[in-house]
């Protein structure tokens, strides 16, 4: 049971990434790119969990760890960005 859930796991991860990719790509506003770059980021602590999972190494999981810290970091500043902030406000 867990092989194919974890083969299971993996083709929709990859499904939900290819769609995200298509909206980087095609994304009519800026904003639509940030969202799809956020996702993208999840995609990847998915990707991260499901490693985990199928070889039972924790390394894994504090990729994950991290790569979500960063990819919320990375958010809050692209959504400032384009909102016309700076940094510090």
């Amino acid at each position: 049971m867990i092989p194919g859930f974890i083969s299971f796991g993996v083709a929709v991860l990859l499904a939900s990434a290819f769609l995200c990719l298509f909206r980087i790509s095609r994304g009519p506003t800026p904003p639509d790119r940030t969202v799809a770059i956020d996702i993208l980021g999840t995609l990847v602590v998915g990707f991260c969990c499901v490693l985990c999972l199928a070889t039972g190494l924790d390394f894994f999981m504090n990729i994950a760890i991290a790569w979500a810290l960063i990819s919320f970091i990375g958010t809050i500043a692209l959504a400032k960005h384009l909102e016309g902030r700076h940094f510090d406000d």
